[in-house]
């Protein structure tokens, strides 16, 4: 009758969005993708009202991508391509949008109940609705008990997070709930349904005053086939009772419309930190860190890596993501228990470390930090791309990137990374190619194709690369001699100076080998392409040295583990005074001949000064 007769919208699901939807289905279902007004895609305004009894609204979001815009109504993407208008033989103009979602109404178990209820309305009368097993009844005695129900009562359009009954165990997180805790599950004049709002994308709650600063965001992970969407309250600034740091809540069934906005109901309460690191961990069968604490577990229940997770009042956690264990090379160390040992102790610092402690220790100079496993460290390096920021970690020759940051514990902080640490997957080309450290070394070694060699798999190799800031303080010292490795016909010097920091062999070098090898009183030779590598090593104040050409260099990250070898990232590169002068059989032009003797001369003179 409506099409035949009236002005419609009609949202249309598609038959795979029918395929998918396991709700019942009746009359209800059809009213509710249609409106009285026929409006174009142009013309929808944020919400538009459906035929439903009570008129419910339905919820637009307009989510702007760089390269395009997309539509949604309620959480169902619009197929803005398929849009269409037409004109009833009535004269009365109509409009189809087709969507890839079913919408789903709240519908009351009784004609008695709420119809189109405000987000109180629907915590007030939860029993009355389709919302599977769970029950909210300790979120809303709370509510009533702190007077706060005006907060969910508020018109306008808004989002609002409930936790369930099951999220207030152990009772005591109960007393931790006070008003300002309600208003940090409220995000003011925003609608956000989990499909139609971008990851990590940070919204401010009610509870963003002068004193607490609390920022929301959504963030979906993967476990296994199955994509789980949670919700992270974020406490930027806090107070003594209101701690600082991330809490995570697995939402449990989202997108509820309601009146005023939306209701996601979430596994546990927001803003609440009670639960130390190992609690955490193990919170849900499915959580975001499942198959860590597997693999924790498997070491048996009393492990030392256990135990001290348990007993530590100070620890931050990088944990690798549920996907980050699927990984080939790490599924093969599983297995191999002592070598899990050490890589858990690798994830593991004995100290606080908030990302804005990380960021602040690394403004200046990277920032290292000892880990649970001897002689050991965690390297990080902050990318700033216009408003953001992200850390990536460099642990065992692995770089991870920082996916989830400052989830808060009693005990600690938490920090869920992409990989883990310590499995090397790249071979010594790769990552000296990815690594921001290395990148002047790297950009040398193109010259004459000397990277080439370093992604061989049949050999192994032991490189002593300088980092950017030691090629940095060797500009400053020799200006004129920096600028000869870059240019065009210094080439085949540059591949000289590079040989002479490999070692290609049957096997890689640890720091430990060469230091049993070569100590402080013993050198020991290395073979190299160019010359043979005399090397004493010492190791002074928890860090590494070695010596070459009667000068001691810093290891500044030692045993840096590739697939075929070994990098020890030092702090000055092995160049001597003859590298700048031209010799050999590169037969230079009478031009270059002079270009370097100059070199050579100004290199010696400024060698002069300096002592």
């Amino acid at each position: 009758m409506s099409l035949q007769y009236r002005q419609v919208t009609l949202f249309a699901p598609t038959n795979a969005a029918f395929q998918r939807y396991n709700e019942a289905m009746d009359d209800s279902l059809v009213l509710y993708h249609i409106s009285n007004l026929a409006t174009t895609l142009t013309n929808l305004d944020y919400s538009i009202s459906s035929e439903l009894e009570g008129n419910p609204p339905l919820w637009v979001t307009r989510r702007r991508d760089p390269n395009h815009d997309d539509i949604y109504v309620n959480n169902a993407k619009v197929d803005v391509s398929r849009s269409y208008q037409a004109t009833n033989r009535n004269g009365k103009r109509q409009v189809l949008h087709v969507i890839d979602q079913v919408l789903q109404p709240l519908l009351p178990h009784s004609p008695s109940s709420v119809y189109n209820p405000n987000a109180f309305q629907f915590l007030e009368n939860s029993e009355d609705f389709s919302i599977g097993q769970h029950r909210l009844r300790s979120f809303r005695q709370k509510l009533k008990q702190l007077q706060k129900k005006d907060v969910f009562n508020a018109d306008g359009r808004h989002t609002f997070f409930i936790p369930v009954d099951e999220g207030f165990k152990p009772t005591t997180r109960s007393d931790l709930i006070d008003g300002k805790v309600v208003d940090g599950h409220v995000i003011p004049q925003h609608v956000l349904f989990t499909h139609a709002t971008p990851d990590n994308k940070e919204f401010e709650s009610m509870a963003f005053s002068d004193n607490v600063k609390v920022i929301i965001s959504f963030t979906t992970a993967m476990n296994g086939q199955e994509e789980i969407t949670y919700v992270k309250s974020n406490t930027v600034a806090g107070d003594t009772k209101h701690s600082r740091g991330v809490v995570m809540a697995d939402i449990v069934r989202a997108n509820i419309p309601v009146k005023n906005g939306v209701v996601h109901l979430i596994q546990r309460p927001l803003m609440v930190v009670d639960t130390t690191v190992v609690d955490f961990l193990k919170e849900k069968e499915d959580g975001p860190l499942c198959k860590f604490y597997e693999v924790i577990m498997d070491l048996g229940p009393n492990n030392q890596f256990l135990n001290e997770l348990n007993l530590a009042k100070d620890i931050t956690l990088f944990a690798p993501s549920n996907e980050a264990w699927n990984e080939h090379s790490v599924q093969n160390i599983l297995g191999n228990h002592q070598k899990l040992r050490e890589i858990l102790s690798l994830h593991l610092v004995r100290e606080r470390l908030p990302m804005d402690v990380i960021i602040h220790n690394n403004m200046n100079q990277i920032y290292q930090a000892p880990t649970a496993l001897p002689r050991k460290y965690l390297y990080f390096n902050v990318l700033t791309y216009k408003d953001n920021q992200t850390l990536t970690v460099e642990g065992g020759g692995v770089n991870a990137t920082v996916t989830q940051t400052n989830i808060a514990a009693t005990n600690g902080f938490v920090h869920i990374i992409d990989r883990v640490l310590g499995v090397p997957y790249t071979t010594v080309f790769e990552k000296l190619k990815t690594d921001p450290m290395l990148n002047i070394t790297y950009n040398l070694g193109k010259r004459q194709m000397f990277n080439h060699q370093l992604k061989d798999i049949e050999h192994r190799y032991t490189y002593f690369v300088p980092r950017d800031h030691a090629w940095q303080k060797f500009q400053i010292r020799h200006p004129s001699a920096y600028n000869a490795l870059f240019k065009e016909d210094f080439g085949y010097y540059t591949k000289q100076i590079l040989e002479r920091h490999v070692i290609r062999a049957g096997r890689a070098y640890t720091v430990s080998d060469l230091k049993l090898l070569a100590n402080e009183t013993h050198p020991f030779v290395l073979p190299t392409a160019r010359d043979p590598l005399r090397l004493r090593v010492k190791e002074s104040d928890k860090n590494y040295y070695v010596e070459w050409n009667g000068h001691w260099i810093h290891l500044f990250r030692p045993d840096v583990e590739c697939t075929n070898g070994i990098i020890h990232v030092i702090d000055e590169p092995f160049v001597l005074e003859s590298d700048i002068r031209v010799t050999g059989s590169a037969q230079p032009s009478v031009s270059n001949i002079n270009h370097f003797i100059v070199l050579t001369i100004s290199y010696v003179f400024v060698r002069i000064l300096e002592f």
